[in-house]
């Protein structure tokens, strides 16, 4: 090494995100129950809704958009 002359330390490489470590919506399923109560109905549980006024219906709920957390 000549004197005078500090060591080279190297290029920083920024690390790129991949698709897993992104932060990912969590959507909580809602009954129909809670849809007719709802103070902001949305297009999606006024259909699911309407759908289980039918005689025999059977649902498993709705993804609620007012419910979204992110993981």
């Amino acid at each position: 090494m000549a004197p005078g002359k500090a060591p080279s330390k190297g290029k920083v490489v920024k690390k790129k995100k991949s698709a897993s470590d992104r932060k990912q919506a969590v959507l909580k399923l809602v009954l129909s129950d809670t849809c007719a109560v709802c103070k902001t109905p949305c297009a999606r549980g006024m259909r699911y809704y309407e759908s289980m006024k039918q005689p025999g219906a059977v649902g498993k709920g709705v993804p609620c958009i007012l419910t979204r957390t992110f993981v």
